[in-house]
């Protein structure tokens, strides 16, 4: 099969014929048709996540159809249309017996686990509790940006942050997480201001319905925000995962608000716990959403509450991928760039 490989962390990155995959026992073999191009690539390119090891093949949000069943699968047959989290839990454990397989300690994670989607075949591992049908209605593209930057939006804001109707969200970086999070406040009655310094993705969320937008300035996006708040955001939620973007976030906050993490951080930044302490903030951590939690926003994206195909910015060929993905730390999509291996 045609992948994305990279040979060296921070190297060039190639195309190239590698050995097709077989099925695990208890996993599947899912032929790709959509796997979202997400900055959280970037980071296993540029050798950030300890779990990669070379060659390797990233990607991890994906749609297709199940090609292989491996033995002991119960519940999913070839020619089903799927995606899955791209956290994968066990199935298990304490955690995924309890419906927490977003933390499971023996997760899988295809493109930083084992080789990833950026190929015509993945492996995805504990199918019967990982596998997630396509309702009908949702494309594959749409359907590939469940598996990462929706559902984790979806649930940072519903089940972390416990976002209610009426309270100010802010969303710091409107790339594919934040604008998902945009809309998905937005859809929970929320008012929302979004945060970017790309003009072009704020027009975007506010046509998804954010009421105000805040380029990124410098040190002037918290006081900003305090102004059309009347004292600050009850949510913030960092979608960059930087510095910058979660001082931001946290600044922004109103006393007794919560900040989201969602952004992945290459290094350890400096937290204002200073305003922590004195204001009484909630720190949230949120990473990703287990399979058995995406009945709710499916049920959303089914009545057209929730409609992830207006974040689709573009589809790209795996060539194309290649060479965008050692740029995606300083890229300024406005939306989501999906690869469809199938395309030559």
């Amino acid at each position: 099969m045609r992948a994305v490989v990279l040979d060296q962390f921070r190297g060039p990155v190639s195309v190239r014929e590698v050995p097709e995959p077989s099925a695990p026992a208890g996993g599947v073999v899912v032929r790709v048709h959509a796997t979202g191009l997400c900055r959280s690539d970037w980071h296993a390119w540029a050798g950030h996540d300890s779990g990669v090891t070379l060659p390797h093949v990233p990607g991890h949000e994906l749609a297709g159809v199940v090609a292989e069943v491996g033995a002991g699968v119960e519940h999913w047959q070839v020619g089903d249309r799927v995606t899955a989290p791209f956290v994968c839990g066990c199935g298990e454990c304490t955690w995924c017996r309890a419906g927490e397989a977003q933390v499971c300690p023996d997760q899988t994670q295809p493109g930083f686990t084992h080789w990833g989607s950026y190929a015509e075949l993945v492996v995805l591992h504990a199918a019967d509790h990982n596998l997630v049908a396509i309702p009908d209605g949702v494309d594959d593209a749409a359907a590939a940006s469940l598996g990462c930057r929706f559902a984790t939006s979806y649930r940072a804001l519903t089940a972390r942050a416990r976002v209610q109707p009426g309270e100010w969200v802010t969303v710091v970086g409107v790339g594919g997480v934040g604008l998902s999070a945009v809309m998905i406040a937005v859809a929970a009655g929320a008012r929302v201001i979004a945060v970017d310094r790309n003009a072009g993705a704020l027009s975007l969320a506010t046509r998804l319905g954010a009421e105000h937008v805040v380029l990124a300035d410098g040190d002037a996006v918290p006081t900003r925000v305090q102004e059309l708040t009347g004292g600050g955001s009850h949510v913030a939620l960092d979608a960059v995962g930087s510095a910058a973007a979660l001082a931001d976030s946290v600044l922004s906050l109103r006393r007794r608000g919560r900040h989201v993490q969602v952004g992945l951080l290459a290094s350890a930044p400096t937290v204002p716990m200073d305003r922590v302490i004195a204001w009484e903030l909630d720190l949230l951590g949120s990473h990703g959403m287990a399979a058995a939690d995406y009945s709710a926003m499916l049920a959303l994206v089914a009545s057209g509450a929730l409609d992830p195909s207006l974040l689709l910015e573009r589809t790209v060929t795996l060539d194309e991928a290649a060479r965008l993905l050692p740029v995606l730390d300083s890229a300024s999509p406005a939306g989501i760039t999906v690869v469809d291996p199938r395309l030559a």
